[in-house]
């Protein structure tokens, strides 16, 4: 009877934790956008969705999204294979490489890119290839949004079909040898007809991210009026202010539906991956005579979608001003000085992004370790759908959980008051954001701590509480430490979210950096971008050094 008494308490706790940082805001969404004055109006939310403003934008997204994730397949489906199932030279710290993109904020991406091939080049002017004063920057535009959807998200392909490759059994590579197939028709006839599930997965997340993607579109497309539903969202809220909320809230549910769909085709995809075959030791090719062409041509995609774009960027930022050539008495650190000492909004923008993303990284990390726990004691067909609504808000685009959280928190809470226009709310989208990204090391790391020591404890007198502080939490603590440093990561620089939710005084890195690119301060932003790489490469070392402590499959490059 007292270990009931304990877990009843403890799971009503998670239930309400989980009902208030991701339910909520997304049931609080559907209702503003169908019900804006509290009855059902279905046709004016079709009404809303029906503006052709809403339906350029929508076209516009499902393009961008649907062409980027074809090229994602394109970079990520080759390096996966290469990686996972050859003795490619190298191919660690190529794997690794390939996912940096993933770690880098959209806006620095897209930052990086436009600086790479505008006539203002500084790396191309270096060079003396740059182009003629005045000529379009070939960037801006639906191509270059495809094209960077493509870098951004190619990780997440590799990601995926790298858990696929490693399921394929040796033996049946090793049997289509054996009758006398070569390499490359092994690899076609056995290996890629196996990864249809992870094939189709991957895609639909790649679809998903392009859909919910805010910084790239915001940077490459508004410039030149091309807009995606989450930059008509962003436009609209901004010129005209909550008056405008019900058609926001109405598009934000569209672009909700749409990365639902593509959530639940990845779902579907892999749950049949998971009968298809059973895993075995890991297939391998050796590429013979063509290891060294074949890696100097990994080395090279590397190079010119990773490796260029950064050295355009930090060219950018030792320059004083566009049109100055960069040389050895031009190159210095004024704009560093100025966005690191000087400039008082840039400087309260590092502050804030440290405690916000420092703030939620903390909490969740301390207090993960209780939730996964109560979680894992959950019969599985009660845990499955606790799950789900964990990553119900990291699934969502950031611009979603952003109005959410307008909706939520605009009029006053008890005892609160209102959190609108305040740091508080950004920390909170926070937590709701990012609750699954810290969940999976916690619950991976707690899911092979061995029964008998808890059941040991507990034939010893020990209770629950006891149980949970002595046994689970030491040996869970690296994997919550880990999650906390990625939540970090990824919130230090993030924009979707803060985009909509920053305030004066209440800036964030990432809202500084696309202000002072639209103001036409490049310099500047692009020394921003480039400290802003320099803590995610630091955070990227210290996760790596701390990975041996790790379970597997906790790092993606691990």
């Amino acid at each position: 009877m007292a270990v009931v008494s304990v877990v009843r308490p403890s799971t009503v706790a998670v239930l309400l934790l989980i009902g208030l940082l991701s339910l909520l805001p997304m049931a609080r969404l559907v209702v503003a956008a169908i019900a804006p004055g509290g009855e059902v109006d279905v046709a004016a939310f079709l009404g809303r969705l029906a503006k052709p403003s809403a339906l350029r934008a929508m076209g516009h997204t499902l393009d961008t999204a649907f062409f980027g994730a074809l090229l994602a397949l394109a970079i990520g489906v080759p390096f996966a294979v290469a990686i996972a199932l050859t003795d490619l030279p190298g191919r660690k710290v190529l794997g690794f490489l390939l996912l940096l993109p993933l770690m880098i904020a959209p806006q620095v991406t897209a930052l990086s890119w436009l600086h790479l091939f505008g006539p203002s080049s500084a790396l191309l002017g270096m060079l003396g290839v740059a182009p003629p004063p005045g000529t379009p920057n070939p960037m801006l535009g639906r191509n270059g949004i495809i094209l960077l959807y493509g870098v951004q998200h190619a990780p997440i392909v590799f990601i995926t079909l790298r858990a696929g490759l490693a399921r394929v059994p040796r033996d049946l590579v090793e049997a289509a040898r054996a009758s006398g197939s070569g390499p490359g028709r092994a690899l076609i006839t056995i290996v890629l007809p196996l990864l249809k599930p992870y094939l189709v997965a991957a895609a639909a997340l790649a679809f998903v991210s392009g859909v919910g993607n805010f910084g790239i579109p915001a940077l490459l497309g508004t410039p030149v009026n091309y807009l995606t539903l989450p930059t008509l969202i962003y436009q609209q809220l901004a010129s005209f202010g909550p008056e405008v909320l019900p058609q926001v809230a109405a598009l934000s549910v569209l672009i909700g539906a749409l990365a639902l769909a593509g959530v639940a085709l990845q779902s579907c995809a892999l749950r049949a991956a998971g009968h298809r075959y059973a895993g075995g030791t890991p297939a391998r090719f050796a590429l013979g005579r063509f290891r060294p062409p074949l890696a100097g041509l990994a080395w090279a995609v590397i190079a010119v979608t990773l490796l260029l774009p950064a050295l355009a960027l930090l060219t950018t930022s030792l320059i004083p001003a566009f049109g100055v050539p960069l040389g050895w008495e031009t190159a210095m650190l004024s704009n560093y000085a100025e966005v690191l000492t000087r400039q008082a909004s840039t400087m309260r923008a590092f502050r804030n992004s440290v405690m916000l993303a420092g703030g939620a990284a903390l909490l969740l990390a301390a207090g993960i370790i209780p939730v996964a726990v109560v979680l894992q004691r959950l019969r599985p067909r009660v845990r499955r759908p606790l799950e789900g609504l964990v990553e119900l808000p990291y699934a969502m685009p950031g611009i979603v959980l952003a109005i959410a959280c307008i909706l939520l928190f605009l009029r006053p809470l008890p005892l609160v008051g209102s959190l609108y226009a305040t740091p508080a709310i950004i920390l909170v989208a926070y937590l709701m954001r990012f609750l699954a990204l810290a969940m999976k090391p916690a619950a991976t790391a707690i899911g092979q701590i061995p029964r008998d020591l808890d059941e040991a404890a507990a034939i010893a007198g020990a209770g629950p509480l006891r149980r949970l502080v002595t046994i689970t939490a030491p040996l869970a603590a690296p994997a919550a430490v880990a999650g906390g440093l990625l939540v970090f990561m990824s919130a230090f620089n993030e924009l979707t979210v803060s985009a909509l939710l920053w305030s004066s005084g209440n800036e964030t890195l990432g809202v500084v950096l696309f202000s002072l690119e639209e103001a036409g301060l490049g310099t500047q932003a692009a020394a921003i971008a480039v400290s802003t790489i320099v803590v995610v490469m630091v955070l990227l070392a210290v996760l790596d050094r701390f990975g041996r402590r790790l379970p597997a499959g906790v790092l993606p490059w691990r």
